[in-house]
């Protein structure tokens, strides 16, 4: 039997855990500021409405990072039993939630493919709601050379502020709002001309009857949904390391845990005798 605990896996652990911590506590942080700093206390009905607060986001995942990591660096360093198995078990929690969500997207995928449109049109629907928001979907449209949801540049008429049919009052007068019948600049083209200084009025009007012909040569018409479908199976492999790359991550940790477990049990058997 082990007569002491392998130094190897007991500092691996504190020191893995310790950096998991440092990353949870910097994403907690920058998550707090970022709500503060957008005033979400002041705009709860509105954030409410969204479909999700990707700051909201940010801050459960720091917050489980956070926890979990604590646990595992304090258990590790303390050779504390009941802290180790809560952060392995978690941990196989975790792993195991992925794995049963990766089979269910792959036989559901239709059903998936489905729920993703309607959150796509959500998250439309909320875009200047929220400046996170409208930054994620702006960093998508260009990245995948999108616009729009699973119906192309005709579901920004779904959100209020580019709705053909949007009026707005001003001293008791109704008027036209500049985006209206347009789509977010982040749909434009990017040519030799536009690659350095960003035109951000290009997509106004070019929903309208008038443009309908040259819209192709100005914005992209295809939608996120397929664009983003494709992207994956292009880059299928790239995807499947990363995944593999996050199981690993979960995965020896948990072992390292396991294996710290045993000695530490061995070490009381043999005091026991």
């Amino acid at each position: 039997m082990a007569a002491e605990v392998g130094c190897c896996t007991k500092y691996f652990l504190f020191f893995f855990n310790t950096l998991f911590w440092l990353v949870g506590l910097f994403l907690l942080g920058a998550g707090i500021w970022a709500w503060l700093e957008k005033g979400f206390f002041d705009q709860l009905s509105a954030v409410g409405a969204l479909p999700i607060d990707p700051v909201l986001a940010i801050m459960v995942v720091a917050f489980v990072i956070f926890v979990l990591s604590f646990t595992g660096c304090l258990g590790a360093l303390r050779e504390n039993i009941c802290l180790l198995k809560f952060f392995s078990v978690c941990l196989g929690i975790i792993f195991f939630a992925e794995i049963i969500a990766g089979v269910l997207g792959f036989v559901y995928k239709d059903w998936f493919q489905n729920q993703f449109g309607v959150f796509v049109n959500r998250t439309i629907t909320g875009y200047r709601d929220d400046p996170d928001l409208q930054n994620i979907i702006d960093f998508s449209q260009a990245f995948l050379e999108c616009c729009g949801g699973k119906n192309g540049v005709n579901d920004w008429e779904n959100n209020v502020y580019f709705n053909c049919s949007s009026r707005i009052m001003i001293n008791g007068r109704y008027f036209t709002p500049a985006e209206s019948c347009g789509v977010p600049y982040s749909c434009c083209r990017v040519t030799t001309s536009t690659a350095e200084v960003v035109d951000t009025h290009c997509g106004y009007g070019i929903r309208t009857d008038d443009m309908k012909n040259k819209r192709a040569d100005v914005v992209y018409t295809f939608g996120c949904v397929d664009k983003f479908e494709e992207w994956l199976k292009t880059n299928l492999y790239t995807v499947a390391g990363v995944f593999i790359g996050i199981a690993l991550v979960q995965i020896v940790p948990i072992c390292m845990a396991q294996n710290m477990i045993s000695d530490i049990e061995a070490i009381k058997a043999r005091w026991n005798r």
